[in-house]
């Protein structure tokens, strides 16, 4: 997975570093949305962002149901700006790429994300942005 670098605006990039809580959108096997509130890191030198979580979870199993055509959606929003990141998604038990998810995410939030036994990371290949009043 290694899309062109998502072009962004200074005050974007800024706003992808603040400790924020996104929405994460899957698609269940029936074409429904399933939205749940997550927190994530966002890379945008790889255009990666990576999403920790349990390998039972329902979002993983939806990106893992899904293939490699998987797509997926995070929004943060703060009053009224927000940021989308839209792209492929896949999930990983990695150790080099859980323990790169872990290193950023608790870089982000200063805080270790939980360590379940299935612990995976759902990376998203970003080719997608939209935002509003950034």
């Amino acid at each position: 997975m290694s899309p062109a670098p998502v072009e962004l605006p200074a005050a974007t990039r800024v706003f992808l570093t603040r400790p924020h809580t996104a929405t994460f959108t899957t698609l269940r096997s029936d074409g429904t949305p399933h939205v749940t509130p997550v927190r994530f890191t966002f890379d945008s030198t790889t255009a990666l962002a990576r999403v920790t979580t349990r390998a039972a979870a329902r979002k993983a199993r939806n990106v893992a149901a899904g293939g490699p055509a998987a797509r997926v959606a995070l929004c943060q929003a703060s009053g009224f700006r927000w940021v989308t990141l839209e792209g492929r998604a896949t999930v990983t038990d990695d150790p080099a790429r859980l323990a790169e998810a872990v290193h950023r995410y608790t870089d982000r939030y200063r805080a270790a994300p939980p360590a379940p036994l299935d612990l995976v990371v759902i990376e998203i290949a970003v080719d997608r942005l939209l935002s509003l009043n950034l």
